[in-house]
Parts: C-alpha cells; sequence; structure tokens
C-alpha cells in the first residue's frame, strides 16, 4: 500500500515580475552560477516566453524561453531542488514543448552541463538529441565548463 499522500497536479501560467522573489530563491538554491533578477528581467521585457509552474499556489519550477522562425530555444528551465526528482521536470518540459507545437516551432534547442545527469537523461528521455557541444560555455568552480547543445524535432 502506498501511503505516500498523492500531489496535486501542477499548473503552468505565464511568469510575472511578482514572481521574482520565490523564482529567485530557487534559482539560487538550485545553481552555483545563478542568473541575476535583471536577466530575468531583461527577459520578460523583451518579451521572451517565460513560464511559471506552480503547485496549490507555490512556484515550483519555471521557465525562460525563446521562439522565433520556427525554432524554440529553451534557455532555462528549473524546479526547485526539494521538488527535484518527482517528475516536475517532465512536466515542466513536455508543457513547453506541446506549447512551442501549438505555435508551429519545428525544433527545440537546449544547453545541459555535461555534468548534470539528471537533467541531460531526462532531455535524453524526451527525445532530444546532442547536436553540438559549446567550449567553455558555463562558470564552474574551477573554471567553465562544456555544455552539450541538444534538439528535438517538434
Amino acid at each position: 500500500m502506498n501511503t505516500r499522500p498523492r500531489e496535486a497536479v501542477p499548473r503552468m501560467r505565464p511568469l510575472e515580475v511578482l514572481d521574482l522573489d520565490p523564482l529567485m530563491a530557487i534559482e539560487r538554491s538550485a545553481y552555483s552560477h545563478p542568473w541575476t533578477e535583471a536577466i530575468f528581467r531583461d527577459c520578460l521585457r523583451a518579451g521572451y516566453t517565460c513560464w511559471a509552474m506552480e503547485q496549490q499556489g507555490e512556484l515550483t519550477g519555471y521557465a525562460v524561453t525563446s521562439l522565433a522562425v520556427g525554432e524554440y530555444h529553451i534557455l532555462n528551465l528549473t524546479v526547485r531542488p526539494e521538488s527535484q526528482g518527482r517528475g516536475y521536470g517532465r512536466f515542466l518540459l513536455r508543457a513547453l514543448v506541446n506549447w512551442a507545437q501549438t505555435q508551429s516551432a519545428e525544433t527545440a534547442f537546449l544547453e545541459v552541463r555535461p555534468s548534470n545527469r539528471a537533467a541531460l537523461a531526462l532531455y535524453l528521455s524526451e527525445g532530444f538529441n546532442e547536436v553540438g557541444l559549446r567550449k567553455g560555455y558555463y562558470p564552474a568552480a574551477r573554471g567553465r565548463e562544456d555544455a552539450l547543445v541538444m534538439a528535438r524535432v517538434l
């Protein structure tokens, strides 16, 4: 018998400026080199498609994406650390891909650290394939880390 309570299905909605305080708390706890609040503000101001994933009214994750000329770029996909490993990243990724398909995007792209094995496994399991390498793309504790460029035909 499963005694673990069922969690409510997350809800997706557009990210708003009012979400930046809880978003930044998640961003800082999830990454050694987090994006700054100014980067998120610039993304919102520039019209990037920014998503909030919430559960029972609480921000659980978010994504920053860009769509242009049939190409959908997932620039930031984050689930708060204490909620990772429960399928929220998969839920968020699938919601992004579904939305991109409704917008007639042809291909989705993203970058991932090779050291982020959980994210890499998720992307591979959802049909993304490695299509390139960006040398020294990410800041790291000891210099720079490469990024795997991944893509999926939509």
